[in-house]
């Protein structure tokens, strides 16, 4: 007589969905390394009745190497809003549509977000099979503090738009927000970007990660000025993620840097006064975080 089988443990791997997919399922393709290609990841690829890619022969190539033969369509920047109705008619129709972009995680830096939001307000199934991110394996290769972490896809091309987007996060910064700092970088413009972190953030601890996963993959870690002199003398190729650490704890510019050297000659009451009167920030919230520096000294 057969024994039933038990429940799986919440470790167990067999404890996760069903092998069956329907509905939207936006699916992370590797970033380099075919290897990284996740079992459900490839199961929903041959079992899905569509896949919309933003680059149909990018991704017939990774198909072809995976001997999937399902039908694709582009679906990328420029057409996404007029393929959104189609797309809502076939999973009202039971079709199920698989979602990749070019590498990586979908909607990340990719096309995807405006359809995904639809099938959501139209009440259809969205799911999703996680797997690579050149962000998030940069950030755990550069040896910056790990969280909290902002990723902010690509700069600016242009030089004043650029300088504009990080004078922004500076000045966040100087009311309080302390994180490292994510982007995707062409490397024809890499030593334009390090010469504006430079002049906007200082001369900080950063990282620039290339050609992640792949046979060629480096992760240089540095000062901004450091990294800076590197690539001009060997400039950089292949896909890049940069990073730049939180403020340093000596930042005379950020608000616990003003607020400890307020404290060093001031009451906490004169200090958050002056801090708040510097940096425009509420009263209130300055004498919070004095109080809190100061108990911890």
């Amino acid at each position: 007589m057969p024994v039933a089988a038990s429940a799986a443990s919440p470790d167990d791997p067999r404890d996760g969905q069903p092998a069956s997919f329907h509905g939207l399922v936006l699916v992370s393709t590797p970033i380099g390394n075919l290897g990284d290609i996740s079992a459900r990841a490839r199961a929903a690829l041959e079992a899905c009745d569509l896949i919309l890619c933003e680059d149909t022969r990018h991704t017939g190539r990774l198909l072809a190497a995976l001997d999937i033969h399902s039908r694709t369509e582009a679906l990328h920047e420029h057409n996404e809003d007029a393929k959104i109705q189609s797309v809502l008619a076939r999973l009202r129709a039971n079709q199920t549509i698989c979602l990749v972009s070019d590498a990586g995680t979908p909607l990340v830096s990719d096309p995807g977000y405006r359809l995904v939001r639809a099938a959501i307000e139209a009440d259809l199934r969205v799911t999703a099979m996680p797997g690579p991110n050149a962000a998030i394996t940069g950030l755990i290769l550069s040896g910056l503090p790990p969280l909290p972490f902002l990723f902010l896809g690509f700069p600016p091309p242009r030089q004043a738009a650029r300088r504009a987007a990080f004078g922004g996060l500076r000045a966040a910064e100087r009311s309080g927000l302390s994180a490292t700092l994510v982007w995707h970088e062409a490397p024809h413009r890499l030593l334009e970007t390090l010469a504006d972190l430079l002049e906007v953030f200082g001369d900080r601890h950063a990282a620039v990660a290339r050609e992640l996963t792949k046979r060629f993959e480096t992760v240089e870690r540095g000062k901004v000025s450091y990294l800076t002199d590197l690539f001009t003398r060997e400039p950089p190729r292949g896909e890049i993620t940069l990073l730049i650490g939180p403020p340093e704890t000596d930042d005379p510019e950020d608000l616990d840097g003003r607020l400890r050297a307020a404290l060093a000659t001031q009451t906490v009451k004169d200090a958050a006064a002056l801090v708040s009167t510097a940096t425009g920030l509420p009263r209130k919230l300055v004498y919070a975080r004095a109080l809190q520096i100061h108990g911890e000294s």
